[in-house]
């Protein structure tokens, strides 16, 4: 069964899978996309509101234990982690079919963001639902106004 990855003419060239397909190097490339984080079109949201940073990921086709979240050093927020690939078997693989494209991304992908100071890293969330990733990251609560006390100026 053959397999084409194509998005133009020559395929796209930002892509792991197109240097890992035409490996000059005997399997290297491929053996190396394999193992590092490689997706970087992982599209990330960030908000800020009067309570917390906000952050909304789309992740689809990932699943929630395939996700991880992660503070790291107390200031970097780390969005990690895997979208298996897709055998041809589990799409009705016969050996009578052919693919004739492949453009969904797999593989590992990490996203960093250097939070800004005032946050409360012990109270980080994350909840996922459909395919989208959502960290809240709250502020450290403001100290109310100070308090103005007339001091009565003796002499």
């Amino acid at each position: 069964m053959a397999l084409a990855r194509s998005s133009g003419v020559l395929g796209n060239p930002l892509s792991v899978d197109f240097w890992a397909d035409a490996d000059p190097f005997g399997g290297a490339v491929r053996a190396l996309a394999e193992r590092c984080p490689v997706l970087t079109n992982v599209r990330v949201d960030w908000k800020e509101t009067p309570a917390a940073h906000v952050f909304t990921a789309d992740l689809p086709g990932v699943r929630k234990g395939d996700a991880k979240v992660e503070v790291v050093d107390g200031d970097v927020l780390v969005i990690s982690g895997q979208r298996a690939k897709e055998k041809e078997e589990e799409e009705g693989g016969g050996k009578d079919e052919r693919w004739h494209l492949v453009e969904r991304s797999s593989g590992g992908f990490e996203r960093r963001f250097r939070l800004p100071g005032g946050v409360r890293v012990d109270g980080v969330s994350a909840s996922m639902e459909d395919g989208v990733l959502t960290v809240t990251v709250p502020k450290e609560e403001v100290a109310k106004k100070p308090q103005v006390k007339a001091v009565e100026i003796e002499g």
